[in-house]
């Protein structure tokens, strides 16, 4: 089904699936779960509204469908609250984490569940992976570090740092840059320029100024910010001064290259 935001942003998406869940000539049976990112990384930062999310929710309630949250990389405090889908007030059937969830980049996933999901009888459930020993110690430790150093806080200062950063130094560079993200993930889109290698120079050029940053979207022209929560204001700044400085030498020597109106 059609995400709400980013590639077709007019379109009722919570309309279309109701009509094709009450429309017996559809073609397409009722699903068991819709399993969703509530905000899409690779998929170029696209955020979920979160009272599109609340009718998600209320739509899946109606039909008995599980509503499965994908939190793997805009969770653990990535965009602020520990979970992404908090912002809209709604609870999930399920949950999945990964990556740093371990805390030091650990091998380590979590499914969580509802307990009246959690149905399994013995010897239902198995596999060839068990949980890692030391990754539970880091995630342990990690949570606690957490606590400690008041990283949601700190999370959503930075994250005013970076916005105003944005708004103030890299949009004005061009009418033709976006930029959208919260908390420690933010992208910048040069979709909009004519040039589809544009968003490669940029890379290539913070590349060459000491600053490596991914990627995202269609055909990768979303720059993405995503520093480590941990990262020191001074850090955190020196970085955006490189990706300013790449940003405005691609689009300038992309603007001299174009022919001149007489």
């Amino acid at each position: 089904m059609p995400f709400p935001t980013g590639f077709i942003d007019d379109l009722d998406t919570i309309g279309y699936m109701e009509a094709i869940l009450t429309d017996d000539h559809a073609g397409i049976e009722k699903p068991a779960a819709i399993i969703l990112e509530t905000m899409q990384a690779e998929g170029g930062l696209n955020a979920a509204p979160a009272p599109w999310l609340r009718d998600l929710r209320e739509l899946c309630d109606r039909h008995d469908i599980l509503l499965i949250c994908d939190e793997i990389q805009v969770g653990r405090g990535r965009t602020g609250t520990f979970f992404c889908f908090e912002r809209a007030g709604i609870v999930p059937d399920m949950v999945v984490l990964s990556k740093s969830i371990s805390g030091y980049g650990l091998p380590m996933s979590l499914l969580l569940l509802k307990p009246e999901l959690d149905v399994w009888k013995p010897a239902e459930h198995n596999g060839t992976f068990r949980g890692n020993q030391l990754a539970f110690v880091g995630a342990t430790a990690a949570l606690e570090l957490r606590e400690s150093l008041q990283l949601e806080a700190e999370t959503e200062r930075k994250a005013q740092a970076v916005e105003q950063y944005l708004k103030e130094h890299i949009l004005p560079i061009s009418s033709l840059i976006s930029v959208r993200g919260m908390g420690l993930i933010w992208g910048i889109d040069v979709s909009a320029h004519p040039d589809d290698q544009l968003s490669k120079r940029i890379a290539s050029r913070r590349y060459e100024l000491g600053l490596i940053l991914e990627r995202a979207g269609r055909r990768d022209t979303v720059i993405k910010i995503m520093p480590a929560l941990t990262i020191s204001m001074e850090e955190l700044t020196a970085g955006l001064e490189i990706l300013k400085q790449a940003v405005s030498e691609c689009f300038a020597s992309t603007h001299s290259l174009q022919p001149q109106m007489a």
